[in-house]
């Protein structure tokens, strides 16, 4: 989804047309993670952009889309950008840390 959202608009509060935005920007990455995941993907990632336009737009993580739409409204802004593209997405597995003894409250006997 590449869309400019109109924060503001004739007849309506500001902050039900703020409101409208983000659920339809939760609404899309409802939509698009309960997609069929194809075979070798774990789940559906996202590259996500929000700015006041399409060249000024900063990449931000998932969880932090709403926070900067929120941002932006804050600002006075007419409209903000919003990009969200999904992609594959594979979970990475951290190894275990083995023991070595060196950790704290281990004794070491001589």
């Amino acid at each position: 989804m590449k869309k400019n959202f109109p924060l503001q608009a004739e007849g309506k509060h500001p902050d039900r047309v703020l409101e409208a935005v983000k659920h339809e920007i939760r609404k899309y990455f409802k939509r698009e993670r309960n997609r069929d995941v194809p075979k070798g993907v774990d789940f559906w990632d996202f590259d996500c952009q929000v700015g006041l336009s399409a060249d000024t737009a900063e990449v931000v993580r998932v969880s932090a889309v709403i926070e900067a739409v929120d941002a932006a409204a804050k600002t006075g802004a007419a409209s903000v950008y919003v990009e969200i593209l999904s992609k594959h997405g594979l979970r990475v597995i951290k190894p275990q840390a083995q023991d070595t003894g060196d950790e704290p409250g281990d004794t070491l006997e001589h």
